[in-house]
């Protein structure tokens, strides 16, 4: 009797201990190789690298955009000939319109 109590109360101790290394394994493992842990970081700073970037291209190109707009609203002349030689391909005589890709 006293063997079997003995060897209850030894497993009874060790389940606590076992059940709290098991759960800090667990988290452990999904801080470093989960979905957003530790190794993922790099990643995703390399994909807001790139997001900044092509941020600060959108910006720059919405920049330029709004001076043209705001330069058609003063009805600035010569944008409206540069926007006329782009369409028309016309220019004065003895000039060559060249097409801006």
């Amino acid at each position: 009797m006293r063997i079997k109590r003995s060897v209850s109360r030894f497993f009874a101790v060790l389940v606590v201990p076992a059940i709290t290394v098991a759960v800090v394994t667990y988290f452990g493992a999904y801080a470093i190789w989960g979905n957003r842990g530790v190794l993922a970081l790099e990643d995703t700073q390399a994909q807001l690298g790139v997001r900044q970037q092509q941020l600060s291209e959108l910006q720059a190109s919405r920049q330029r955009l709004e001076h043209r707009i705001a330069l058609m609203e003063k009805n600035d002349p010569d944008l409206v000939e540069e926007l006329a030689r782009t369409q028309l391909m016309d220019g004065a005589p003895n000039q060559v319109a060249l097409p801006r890709h």
